[in-house]
This record gives structure tokens, C-alpha cells and sequence, in this order.
């Protein structure tokens, strides 16, 4: 992997959504993971530290992940707003009617999400999100939650690419290994949720060896990825 050559082709590329769609600059929500971290700075990159925007949102989350986020901003000179939606989110769930904890989970990135576009229309910005190739094939994502962005920079690279331009970026080491998360219970990591490491579902992916568990998300993530269809007369 050209680290240095993927960088270049990412920021140019960022350089040209910018442009084209007449924004002042870029928000992006950073978890404390290591794709909003290397989103974070590669936007940065692009835009300029008074251009980009990176929202910390708690939503009853680890104290940890918050840490690791304030880490990353302040070792690459991020500007940072944080806006604790842990309330929200308790009354929200108090009033609805009793389900699964999927489906109350799921309510978390679509907080974050319309925070996210809340910035974005006040500073005339556009939103970057953070979903990799790994997660997006298998549609591992929040539909208009984590998946509810305007651009998405490591969409054509999967998990082990973005560690390897962590590494190049130095984003610190602890960040790039701990086990990602999306933050949705206490405990809950993302290999636990797909059922497999990131390396293996990399290598199940590129090889074409997909179990049957992997062909159902492959085809199912396809309402995902794709606008709303329109019933044609």
C-alpha cells in the first residue's frame, strides 16, 4: 500500500467535492476510532484547520472513547465542539414504545447524524463521514445514522488500508489497535456484531469466499448504498 499516494489522491479528491459543492469547509464527527481520526486529519489537510469542523457527541458513551477523540484533536490541531446528547437520547427512548436493543440503539448515530447536518447548515459545510470499504460492502452501518453523510473519503478502503494510513499519519498507536466500536451498548464491538475479525471478512471479501451469513448483508446492504428507489408509472 502507497500510503503517501493514497493521501494525496484522497485530499485532491476532497479538494474537488469542496469545491463542487460551493462549501466553506467540513464536519466530521470524531469517536475516538481510528476512521474518524484518519477522516479527521486528512480533512484537515484538505481544508485547513479553520475549515473543518469535529463534533465529539457522547451518547451515553465509554469515557475512554472521548479521551481518545480529544487525544486525536489536540495532536493534530482539530477544532472541536462537544455536545453531550446522552438527555436527548434517554427521553427519546423514554417516550417510545418498549423494543429491541438494536432498534434503540440505532437511535445514537441517528443523533449524532442530524447534529452533524445541524453544523453543516449553520456553517455551510459539508459532511464527511467515516464508513470503510469492509463496513460499507457488508452494509455495517446505521441507515441515515453513520451512513447519513455527503462524502465518504475511505469508502473504497478497507479496515487494514485505514490502519495502514493511521500508521502513516501517526495517529497514535493506541487508537489504531484498540477494538472498534460503534458505540452502541456497553461492550459492543464491531467483529463481535459482524461475527468475524476485520481481517477475515477483508480476506473473505477480496477472495469472493462468502459464507452464507456474508452473501445475505452483501445483497441486503444494497438498499443501503443506494438512494430510494422511485416507483416509475
Amino acid at each position: 500500500m502507497n500510503c503517501e499516494l493514497f493521501e494525496k489522491k484522497i485530499i485532491t479528491w476532497l479538494k474537488t467535492k469542496l469545491n463542487s459543492a460551493k462549501k466553506s469547509g467540513i464536519v466530521v464527527g470524531l469517536s475516538g476510532g481510528v476512521d474518524s481520526a484518519v477522516v479527521s486529519v486528512l480533512c484537515r489537510k484538505a481544508a485547513g484547520s479553520k475549515n473543518v469542523l469535529c463534533l465529539i457527541l457522547p451518547c451515553q458513551s465509554q469515557k475512554t472513547d472521548i479521551t481518545d477523540a480529544k487525544k486525536v484533536a489536540k495532536k493534530f490541531g482539530l477544532k472541536t465542539e462537544t455536545v453531550d446528547l446522552t438527555k436527548i437520547y434517554e427521553n427519546l427512548t423514554g417516550i417510545l414504545p418498549t423494543a429491541d436493543k438494536l432498534a434503540q440503539a440505532n437511535i445514537k448515530p441517528r443523533l449524532r447524524m442530524l447534529t452533524l447536518y445541524y453544523f453543516a447548515n449553520k456553517l455551510n459545510y459539508i459532511v464527511a463521514g467515516t464508513g470503510n470499504k469492509s463496513e460499507l460492502t457488508i452494509g455495517y452501518f446505521t441507515k441515515y445514522g453513520d451512513g447519513g453523510v455527503d462524502i465518504l473519503p475511505l469508502g473504497d478502503l478497507y479496515k487494514s488500508e485505514v490502519r495502514g494510513l493511521a500508521k502513516y499519519l501517526k495517529v497514535p498507536e493506541k487508537i489504531i489497535t484498540k477494538p472498534p466500536t460503534a458505540g452502541l451498548w456497553a461492550g459492543q464491538t464491531d467483529e463481535g456484531e459482524i461475527g468475524m475479525t476485520y481481517d477475515e471478512l477483508e480476506y473473505r471479501l477480496k477472495n469472493k469466499k462468502l459464507n452464507q451469513k456474508l452473501k445475505k448483508l452483501v445483497t441486503a446492504a444494497n438498499h443501503k448504498l443506494n438512494p430510494p428507489e422511485i416507483f416509475k408509472f
